[in-house]
């Protein structure tokens, strides 16, 4: 890929999702492709207003846009866009605080993964790739349940209060951003197999013309059998978009010839080729995901497109 210019604006994606969602394992092996030099991460949680004791004492929940700093998270998102650093806030999950701000430096790439962070129009007006992640509810559900209990201190029942506690901002405030994404990802298991939560999930991209997805003809399978699979549909608005289905059963030689077809499309990048669709189950052991590593690589695509065309751009002036 051509270097970036020391003052050209990053590439700025965005992975929002309600929580449990899956956002950080998604942005995770995107940042592992692109290379962790190379990738600044900002967590829009971050931008918390209020501790989590606060948050129980006046009843607000994370979710709400009142309870989150939406004026400075705009403001910092603008300024790496300009290829400036940022003194950010820090919220530390763990323990549930406001921890003491920390510099972030932009890098060629940001990635930026949280529940608001296309809630205005400045906000998105920020992102090249715009992705939001739903999984299948009874799956989010599992997850939360999972990371919460080993990773942030909570008991089950602790889990399900907050979830109820939730409901009524992530409808208000989280779904509807939905519309703005390029790109809507949804985890779910298939229907013969109700209790998957890990490496056999199935994954739906709902693909907008908002951006320029790539061909994928040589790969696809007519009929659906082979585990990859394009259709034309409608979005909940009724405009005609497109869906690729990977099948959870896609086997090893079906999927490295989808990735080898991504990789060849973006020749500029193969240097960046490195295992993909890493994630800990819920049981906290490491597995791989065919799904999960073609969806990590679809969106990289994109990303390496977009800085392409930022470079081109660049040397025109």
């Amino acid at each position: 890929m051509p270097p970036i210019a020391a003052d050209a604006a990053p590439i700025i994606l965005g992975v929002v999702g309600d929580s449990a969602a899956g956002k950080s394992t998604l942005s995770g092996g995107i940042a592992a492709i692109l290379g962790h030099d190379r990738v600044a991460m900002l967590q829009a949680d971050d931008y918390h207003r209020y501790c989590r004791a606060e948050r129980r004492r006046i009843g607000v929940t994370a979710l709400d846009p009142d309870g989150n700093h939406i004026d400075i998270l705009e403001q910092h998102l603008c300024l790496l866009r300009q290829g400036q650093p940022i003194l950010k806030p820090v919220y530390d999950h763990v323990h549930g605080v406001l921890a003491a701000p920390e510099r972030l430096e932009p890098k060629p790439f940001v990635i930026v993964e949280g529940l608001l962070a296309y809630h205005t129009r400045g906000l998105r007006d920020c992102f090249d790739v715009k992705v939001f992640v739903e999984p299948d509810e009874d799956l989010r559900t599992r997850w939360k349940l999972a990371r919460d209990c080993a990773e942030r201190g909570y008991t089950a029942d602790l889990v399900r209060q907050s979830l109820d506690r939730r409901e009524a901002d992530s409808i208000a405030h989280i779904q509807p951003q939905r519309t703005f994404a390029d790109i809507v990802v949804r985890f779910a298991p298939a229907a013969e197999h109700p209790d998957e939560a890990g490496a056999g999930l199935n994954v739906r991209h709902l693909l907008r013309p908002t951006l320029p997805h790539p061909d994928l003809g040589p790969v696809l399978d007519a009929g659906g059998k082979n585990g990859f699979h394009l259709a034309l549909a409608r979005d909940s608005d009724g405009k005609p978009v497109d869906v690729l289905d990977i099948s959870g059963r896609i086997d090893g030689r079906r999927a490295k010839a989808v990735e080898d077809l991504l990789w060849s499309l973006i020749p500029e990048a193969s240097h960046l080729r490195a295992p993909l669709g890493r994630f800990t189950d819920i049981q906290g052991k490491a597995s791989i995901s065919h799904p999960l590593a073609l969806s990590q690589l679809l969106i990289t695509y994109h990303l390496v497109k977009a800085a392409l065309a930022a470079f081109r751009d660049q040397g025109t002036r």
